[in-house]
């Protein structure tokens, strides 16, 4: 059996350590562990020149998604944000399949035409992820946006942040009922609350496995997932292989036990 593909967002190993090596020196590390994508962070970029890290994902046979904090739809524009042709340009220069984006403030008013014209342009696949914030992370927007894109056969996926939702008290349960068709990607992401009250990402517990496991049941067979919590700690290839693993298997079919 196949497994789903697994990718490893690069800022699961803390920004500091990613700026320091630069995001090309996490390819050999990912292929390693068994990932078979690997997803750049447009805001952690420092001088790594797009070709180099195109090629390195290339040698280790991995393919790539690349992040950018972009908001797809900007406050009083009807038109998608002006920066969404040159970011895909950029996507397409690191080598990348897919291109991931916030949402952004979506009101059912937009010009979807305008948006048409612009993904004609690149061969990349956009995504579209549920963010932190109070515009982009909703399910409300996110129902009316795929709504409104059905009608033209735009080819846009989500990005399905299954932390995120966290942010502003929304279900991931009832969230992937109503947006689960859609999903192209998930990030998989559990949450935590400091004592002074503030959300972080951290690594999942098994109970977290489970609710994730449970999601997946609502989504596209062997849909493609990522790590985006942190990775940190000595034994990284180990650490990461056994993330891969997991992550690999939420939503497969599980063998019974042959029975004597």
């Amino acid at each position: 059996m196949n497994k789903p593909p697994v990718s490893i967002s690069l800022s699961s190993y803390g920004a500091d350590l990613v700026r320091q090596q630069g995001q090309g020196r996490f390819t050999t590390l990912l292929a390693a562990a068994g990932a078979s994508r690997i997803e750049w962070r447009e805001e952690l970029l420092t001088h790594e020149q797009p070709a180099e890290l195109a090629a390195d994902a290339r040698a280790q046979g991995l393919q790539s998604i690349f992040s950018s904090p972009l908001e797809l739809w900007l406050a009083d524009r009807t038109q998608p944000n002006p920066d969404l042709a040159p970011t895909l340009q950029r996507a397409e220069a690191f080598g990348s399949t897919w291109l991931k984006v916030s949402l952004g403030h979506f009101t059912g008013t937009h010009d979807l035409t305008a948006l048409a014209q612009v993904l004609a342009t690149s061969a990349v696949q956009l995504l579209v992820e549920n963010d932190q914030t109070l515009q982009g992370g909703r399910i409300e927007p996110f129902q009316r946006f795929f709504a409104a894109l059905e009608p033209l056969g735009l080819p846009i996926g989500m990005t399905f942040d299954i932390g995120n939702w966290q942010w502003q008290d929304q279900s991931a349960t009832l969230a992937v009922r109503e947006l689960g068709r859609h999903v192209r990607y998930v990030h998989c992401k559990a949450v935590a609350r400091r004592d002074d009250g503030k959300l972080i990402a951290v690594p999942p517990v098994l109970a977290d496995l489970h609710l994730w496991e449970q999601l997946f049941k609502h989504m596209p067979a062997g849909v493609m997932r990522a790590a985006e919590y942190p990775l940190q700690g000595d034994e990284l290839l180990q650490l990461t292989t056994e993330h891969v693993a997991a992550l690999a298997g939420l939503g497969q079919p599980r063998r019974e036990p042959a029975h004597a």
